[in-house]
């Protein structure tokens, strides 16, 4: 081979040789355009098994290239419904830059999400309408003591709570709220407010989500740092509106 030729090859950047590379890689080239059949054999279950979360949904088969949509999508589309909802995605470069500035004032804001979910759980505790507190820095709660040895600054600042009248008079309660936003994250500045049962536990059956510690009435909250009256004001609300919904039961079931 000529020298100028050899140099010539040299030089070449490494991305002109990439394609290629992944071709050897993948002994095909078009697995690398996301046409690999996942529903072939039965090597992938997880695409070629029903899924109970999505009504027995077969990814390969429904999804597949001789699937509703006439191409091939099963692993973009079980990435996006199934593995997304499990595992979540990958942080942006952003969201990263948004994190790191945030960490600069985690100490204080901590103090105040602890002191008000202090608050906010021993006053749940006194409720008529609430059946029992799920929050480790209450006396009564079955890992208390372990909480006070290894959280000795407080328990964290989400907990949940079961109102008295099941899963209508919790989806009643949220409803209801304001100062809450119904979501379901947990951590932010702002208190959150959520009813598993109707949202995300609702694709498990009932016994599946009792096994979770998930009962009709059960009510999760993530106590924010807003000013603590407030915060209870609006849960105030949320069982105005539960007991109506009670009221109403009753006077149906009469």
């Amino acid at each position: 081979m000529p020298a100028d030729r050899a140099r010539g090859r040299r030089r070449r950047p490494l991305g002109h040789q990439v394609p290629r590379r992944a071709r050897h890689l993948h002994r095909r080239g078009d697995r690398r355009r996301g046409r690999f059949d996942y529903g072939k054999g039965d090597r992938f279950p997880g695409f070629t098994e029903p899924d109970p979360s999505y009504n027995g949904l077969v990814y390969a088969e429904t999804l597949g290239a001789d699937g509703i949509f006439g191409v091939n999508l099963s692993f973009i589309l079980k990435a996006r419904v199934q593995l997304l909802r499990d595992l979540g995605p990958a942080v942006a470069p952003f969201n990263a830059f948004l994190i790191g500035q945030g960490v600069e004032t985690l100490s204080l804001r901590l103090e105040r999400h602890v002191a008000n979910a202090r608050q906010v759980a021993t006053w749940l505790a006194a409720h008529e309408q609430v059946e029992r507190v799920h929050y480790a820095g209450l006396p009564d709660h079955p890992s208390h003591e372990l909480a006070q040895r290894y959280l000795p600054e407080g328990a964290g600042a989400v907990l949940a709570f079961e109102i008295t009248g099941g899963a209508e008079a919790g989806r009643a309660f949220v409803s209801a709220l304001q100062l809450h936003s119904h979501v379901a994250n947990i951590g932010d500045v702002r208190s959150l407010v959520i009813h598993p049962a109707s949202t995300t536990h609702s694709q498990l059956s009932e016994e599946a989500q009792r096994a979770a510690g998930v009962t009709p009435g059960l009510v999760r909250l993530a106590v924010g740092i807003e000013g603590v009256e407030d915060i209870l004001a609006d849960l105030g609300t949320g069982f105005e509106a539960a007991a109506r919904v009670a009221g109403t039961a009753a006077t149906e079931a009469a």
